[in-house]
């Protein structure tokens, strides 16, 4: 992109071009709409303070759980693509951002703060869990519970109306499921999930902001 560009079009962009390169393992065409964010930001638990995130794309939640006060220090990023990788370590310096496989969370989290002394209240995810195999899917939502607290919550968007996590993989994992709030502002438009587990309280979402 030109130096002259907008910065407001420049991680709409840096998408772009990663969904050219590669549209079967980028779920959109365009980075998630800050009321997608707001909504996310609106499944956490309440008082959660240490987050984690996964597949950070252009940082919009990213952003958007500074916003909502979670510590720089206090969060950890996981994103696979190298490319989306350094655009997060350049707008977000001093966030703990890995360029990693979110199947790999629970050696990643344990050496960077977030073991069994200081778990996880939630974790948020931007991944295309509809598009994976049920072995992917079930790997890495138990490698995100292992490192969360017994009430952790797991906040996953998807696009259309389906629950993007298999009836098999929440079975094996003895997890339950709830759908949040629809966005139409979103391309695609998206919905909200929540995953917490079965043996733990149901917890009610915040009140948007």
């Amino acid at each position: 992109m030109d130096r002259d560009e907008p910065k407001s079009l420049q991680p709409t962009w840096t998408f772009f071009r990663q969904w050219l390169k590669n549209p079967l393992g980028t779920a959109a065409i365009s980075p998630s709409s800050r009321q997608l964010a707001r909504q996310m930001m609106a499944e956490l638990p309440r008082g959660a303070r240490r987050v984690i995130e996964l597949g950070g794309g252009t940082g919009v939640f990213t952003q958007a759980l500074l916003d909502h006060g979670i510590a720089r220090q206090d969060l950890l990023v996981l994103e696979l693509n190298e490319e989306l990788h350094q655009h997060l370590q350049r707008h977000f310096p001093q966030v703990e951002v890995v360029c990693a496989d979110a199947r790999d969370l629970r050696e990643l989290a344990a050496a960077r703060g977030f073991g069994p002394e200081a778990p996880a209240d939630a974790v948020i995810s931007g991944l295309g869990l509809l598009s994976m195999p049920k072995a992917t899917q079930q790997a890495i939502l138990g490698a995100a519970f292992d490192v969360m607290q017994p009430q952790g919550r797991f906040v996953q968007f998807t696009y259309g109306p389906a629950n993007p996590v298999a009836r098999e993989v929440l079975e094996a994992l003895d997890l339950i499921s709830r759908r949040g709030s629809f966005t139409w502002w979103n391309v695609p438009p998206a919905t909200v999930y929540t995953y917490t587990r079965r043996m733990s309280k149901a917890l009610a979402p915040r009140s948007m902001r």
